[in-house]
């Protein structure tokens, strides 16, 4: 059957999003190695995003909040308010920034947008992601918008069900092999992967995990449209 609706993740897929975490953890780092300068803040931030997720959710609010704890945590709650501010500016700093495009989204959208009816499907903060979507001028391009607290079968089954859509007539579109690959493909539906430069280490998944069909792994945004017609119209693709 051929592709009917094309799926797209929206942070790091369509505009720049990990880069930012990275400066402001780095920012992070710096900040603490002054009060603990032993403390491997990197690793200790990691297991409190992991421990919160299930409170906070994803995004840059939940962030934030780890950030701080963290910093609680590390100096045995001796970090000044100064510096508590300091982090708190940081999170809103990232909030408000503007929405940065990927090379190329644009127009592979614009080119897309008169064949296949086209969603967003991303996960995080609801107003976080409703801002960017706002900011980036994309949400003309959109049939519908899916805002997920987590991409996982069941979830991607609940917005087929929702939109009435066929797994054999969707392919997703994303830099995550674990949100937007794996649990697509285990749907019956097929899935293009384009590595972003900075992956959250939350998001990875083993090579040998992968699903050996069903997907294609691309370089680059502008290749998705050569690569629905080539390889997804009536069959899986291979990565």
């Amino acid at each position: 059957m051929p592709v009917r609706v094309v799926g797209f993740d929206g942070d790091d897929t369509l505009w720049h999003s990990e880069t930012r975490f990275h400066v402001t953890q780095g920012e992070f780092r710096d900040l603490l190695k002054r009060h603990v300068p032993d403390a491997d803040v990197d690793t200790r931030l990691a297991e409190m995003e992991m421990k919160n997720l299930s409170i906070y959710g994803y995004g840059v609010k939940s962030f934030t909040l780890s950030m701080i704890e963290t910093a609680i945590e590390l100096t045995r709650a001796r970090i000044p308010t100064a510096d508590l501010e300091v982090i708190l500016g940081w999170g809103k700093r990232m909030l408000m920034q503007p929405t940065e495009l990927l090379d190329g989204v644009e127009e592979t959208l614009r080119g897309l947008s008169g064949r296949y009816d086209l969603l967003l499907i991303t996960k995080g903060d609801l107003f976080d992601q409703e801002s960017k979507l706002a900011r980036s001028g994309l949400g003309e391009m959109f049939l519908g918008v899916e805002i997920l607290s987590e991409k996982n079968a069941d979830t991607y089954r609940g917005v087929f069900q929702r939109r009435g859509i066929k797994p054999e007539e969707f392919v997703m579109v994303g830099n995550s092999l674990r949100s937007d690959v794996v649990p697509v493909v285990e749907l019956g539906a097929f899935a293009i992967h384009i590595p972003y430069v900075v992956t959250w280490q939350l998001e990875h998944v083993d090579e040998e995990a992968l699903p050996r069909q069903g997907w294609r792994r691309l370089a680059g945004i502008r290749e998705v449209s050569t690569v629905l017609l080539d390889d997804f119209g009536s069959s899986a693709g291979r990565p």
